[in-house]
């Protein structure tokens, strides 16, 4: 179908064969941005890369993520959750901040994606990745991922700007390409990881409580995808789907559809845990998203310690607007 920006696609197959065809390219970035700005580092990071230096570039993340054990990763993310979590219960117990004195006031509401999906995993995986202050980088990489696809205004890019300098203050010192794409990671883990728990939490807590979260969260990324599009350019005329797609066209390929195209998978919009693979949530082919066990596994240790100490709230849950992807504004818990 032919959209304003150019082909929408929305097929499973299609999506596929976009993602898997060398003749399909992501849009370019800048080459000339000045160092330590949000530009620079669009230029250097694996995921706006062209054809000619993106393996390269792909294999330093691939490296970085080849350090880290997911196992490890989902402990630490449930150990800081629980912690967050006691600080939020003592505080309830004393009517104020912990240790300050004061009645019990019951249960307390707890707003799960500021609290806990937001911070969680960024913060995890800063400290993995030996950036000094893992705790400060939590909110400079929400600036920069608030910032970081094309169509971001002008506040938000300089407010970017000044966050990725602050990021690669925090980072070891390492060539800039090691640097970027090292910040790279944790830009990529922030909305898309904390989009994937807030739908974990609301599909999850209404869940039976023998659903093992891993079965929870590969249904969640199909149904309700945190990473709903990406983006190509035919650098020739090709062909998808019966339709010929001229040079120079954009490709908008649409996750969310292809991830309920009835061809793949039967009964697409129903909540069916485990089915056979087919969802392209993490992508596919050479660019598909090289910390797909790591993003999983630090949602899991975030939404396992949700799951057991938390009860839902019956609220809409609301959408942040984005052209790309699908990340809760705020789901409130109650918890235990």
């Amino acid at each position: 179908m032919r959209g304003d920006d150019g082909w929408v696609v929305t097929r499973h197959a299609d999506v596929v064969a976009a993602l898997t065809d060398p003749r399909c390219v992501v849009p370019s970035a800048d080459p000339d941005a000045p160092p330590g700005t949000l530009g620079w580092l669009r230029a250097f990071v694996s995921r706006f890369s062209p054809p000619g230096s993106h393996p390269a570039r792909r294999s330093i993340g691939v490296a970085a993520l080849d350090r880290l054990d997911p196992r490890d990763l989902s402990r630490a993310a449930a150990r800081l959750t629980d912690e967050l979590f006691d600080r939020v219960a003592a505080e309830a117990s004393t009517g104020g901040p912990a240790g300050t004195g004061g009645v019990d006031r019951g249960p307390r509401l707890l707003e799960v994606m500021g609290a806990v999906a937001r911070r969680v995993p960024v913060r995890v995986l800063a400290d993995r990745l030996g950036l000094a202050d893992p705790a400060a980088a939590v909110p400079a990489v929400t600036a920069v991922a608030a910032a970081y696809h094309p169509g971001a205004g002008p506040v938000a890019v300089a407010r970017a700007d000044r966050a990725v300098a602050a990021l690669v203050a925090m980072s070891p010192p390492a060539p800039d390409e090691v640097t970027a794409n090292r910040i790279g990671l944790l830009v990529q883990a922030a909305d898309a990881t904390a989009g994937l728990i807030g739908g974990a939490v609301r599909h999850g807590l209404a869940a039976p409580a023998g659903l093992r979260t891993a079965g929870l969260l590969a249904e969640v990324s199909r149904l309700d995808p945190p990473v709903r599009v990406t983006r190509r350019v035919a650098t020739v005329a090709i062909d998808l789907g019966g339709r010929t797609i001229r040079a120079a066209e954009p490709l908008l390929l649409r996750f969310d559809a292809a991830n309920r195209d009835p061809a793949v998978h039967p009964m697409p919009d129903r909540f069916v845990v485990g089915r056979a693979g087919g969802a392209l949530t993490f992508g596919a082919g050479p660019r598909g998203c090289p910390g797909e066990r790591h993003a999983l596994a630090l949602a899991a240790g975030v939404v396992d310690v949700v799951r057991r100490r938390c009860r839902r709230v019956d609220r809409p849950v609301r959408y942040a607007p984005h052209p790309t992807l699908r990340v809760p504004t705020r789901i409130e818990v109650i918890l235990r």
